[in-house]
């Protein structure tokens, strides 16, 4: 029987949601009377702190209409249908971290993590069903499961204690009556304007809490090495209640992670094969826009929703709960055709240089007869001319440099990566925990002392990778800073009669290789490579460096 083919857009709509759409009730949305605290201010700035007040004031005002008008219309979701009989319990993240510390292959951690990030799913089946397909919900009735990613307390210390500025690091946003809006203020935010922000009924984003959780740094740094792509996040806090952002889709595949409170999230399917799997993300949606959802669901603690780019989402609070999630994303500019975006214009220019066919000139008086104002002419010569075209294209694979231009999308992700959070283990067997000190007035045990009988391996399987070029380079991503691209790119240049020495270390990962056995011509280039990787932080040893006996002797 023959098949018949179906495009991406068909297949999506083929697709149906986990859980039908819980049953509705009425809810009342429940206010809260704010107090605000009465400080006196001398001089002019009496009037500005007056009008910031009052726009605080408006703005909750709006808010509050919005609820109750939004709340006259339509009933909220039945919370206690589609439960499940029984938790999905599973090891704190602590514990899971902690155990992972003990995994000496970086890509296997990545895995064990993926894996606990989505459980009871298996990631294969995720991937081969649901990656880039459709939503998942996973609803555990455990509200501990994430215990330990992020809350509103470390929140509360970030603010606090961090540098975080408007605009850079935190939004606060509001969406009411269908109008989304920012209201970020100049400067620092601090706890005083954001908490009153909050509690006017915005909601609070948290542009990059990897720079300050330790905690969400560890788990995107091992994450990354799953995806072979960025591992970006998010964190939103949103009032009982009220609604911080518009329907719209992404272009990144999101892992929205219920941390505290609860959230009410819709999703809808793609509403046409050109927003399915889409490069940019979407403006803001009117509701009249996106149709009906596929899914339907309230996430509480310790729940987690999946969607692809391209599906549109929403998320509003209820009125008995704030919500706390963090959002982890990953794969924006991974596509194939971002790949071919390189590959073509440098199969081209390869073209030029060896084929004389691409340097021949185009056709006298060529723009009488092409181009769009002659595109409707019916000309035997745009004929003959499109087939030359269409030749020299069919011509271009045979120049294509694949393997440099994926060297270049490794780059561009090498330059994205997080800095990994290093072990117990790595920290005492890397440069980061070389036992030079000082000391009793004087500095002791510099250096280290490599042999060829010294056992060595990358630091992670991800961590450096050779790139060729006018000379060879190894880029890396152990000086990486926690803020993105707050570093340029950090590579070193490789001799050439190291470039099998190097590959064979990359090779040979997890295991860990001597010094002996790396293929230099010398035992002085061998030791003088692994002290090169050692002190770039690219490599670890098996067991503790000491310092050289001379040094020690002092």
């Amino acid at each position: 029987m023959e098949s018949k083919h179906m495009s991406a857009f068909a297949l999506y709509k083929t697709l149906q949601p986990e859980l039908p759409p819980p049953a509705k009730k009425p809810c009342q949305r429940v206010q809260v009377e704010v107090k605000k605290k009465k400080k006196k201010v001398n001089g002019p700035a009496v009037a500005i702190v007056k009008k910031t007040r009052a726009k605080r004031r408006k703005i909750r005002n709006k808010l509050v209409k919005a609820a109750n008008k939004e709340e006259s219309k339509k009933t909220g979701p039945d919370e206690t249908q589609h439960q499940k009989k029984e938790s999905v319990t599973a090891e704190s993240l602590d514990a899971v971290l902690t155990e992972l510390t003990r995994v000496n292959n970086s890509k296997e951690r990545a895995s064990k993590l993926f894996q606990w990030l989505l459980k009871p799913v298996p990631a294969k089946y995720f991937f081969r069903e649901t990656w880039e397909k459709k939503p998942v919900y996973v609803q555990r009735k455990n509200p501990d499961y994430y215990k330990g990613l992020f809350s509103t307390a470390e929140f509360d210390r970030i603010l606090r204690k961090e540098n975080v500025h408007y605009g850079v690091n935190l939004d606060i946003t509001s969406y009411v009556n269908g109008k989304r809006e920012t209201h970020n203020p100049p400067g620092r935010a601090l706890p005083f304007t954001v908490w009153d922000f909050y509690d006017s009924g915005c909601s609070v984003r948290l542009l990059n809490p990897q720079a300050f959780s330790s905690t969400v740094w560890n788990v995107l740094s091992i994450l990354q090495e799953k995806f072979g792509s960025m591992a970006g996040a998010n964190v939103y806090l949103t009032p009982p209640g009220t609604q911080g952002f518009a329907p719209h889709y992404d272009d990144i595949e999101a892992f929205v992670i219920q941390l505290e409170g609860k959230k009410h999230w819709r999703v809808y399917s793609p509403r046409s094969e050109d927003e399915v799997l889409p490069v940019l993300s979407s403006p803001n949606f009117d509701q009249a826009e996106i149709g009906k959802p596929i899914l339907d669901v309230v996430l509480e603690a310790g729940d987690l929703l999946f969607f692809p780019r391209g599906f549109i989402h929403q998320g509003n609070c209820l009125p008995d709960a704030h919500s706390l999630h963090i959002t982890i994303s990953s794969y924006q500019k991974n596509s194939w055709g971002h790949l071919l975006q390189k590959v073509i214009p440098a199969a081209l220019e390869v073209a030029m240089e060896e084929d004389v066919e691409f340097r021949r000139g185009l056709p006298l008086n060529y723009l009488t007869y092409m181009g769009v104002q002659n595109s409707d002419k019916v000309d035997p010569r745009r004929e003959i001319f499109l087939s030359r075209v269409e030749k020299l294209i069919k011509k271009l694979p045979n120049f294509a440099p694949v393997d440099a231009a994926i060297d270049q999308k490794a780059k561009e992700f090498f330059h994205d990566c997080l800095p990994p959070v290093l072990t117990p283990d790595e920290l005492a067997t890397s440069v980061q925990g070389a036992p030079a000190r000082w000391e009793n007035g004087k500095v002791k045990n510099v250096g280290v002392h490599i042999t060829t009988q010294t056992k060595i391996k990358l630091l992670r399987a991800g961590c450096a990778r050779l790139y060729g070029g006018d000379a060879v380079h190894l880029c890396y991503t152990i000086d990486n800073s926690r803020v993105y691209h707050k570093e340029e790119p950090k590579s070193i240049e490789i001799q050439t009669e190291h470039t099998d020495a190097v590959e064979f270390l990359i090779h040979s990962y997890p295991n860990f290789v001597t010094v002996g056995t790396l293929p230099c011509d010398s035992v002085q280039d061998k030791i003088a490579l692994a002290e090169l990787l050692f002190e770039k932080g690219i490599i670890h040893t098996s067991e503790p460096l000491q310092a050289p006996p001379a040094v020690q002797s002092e």
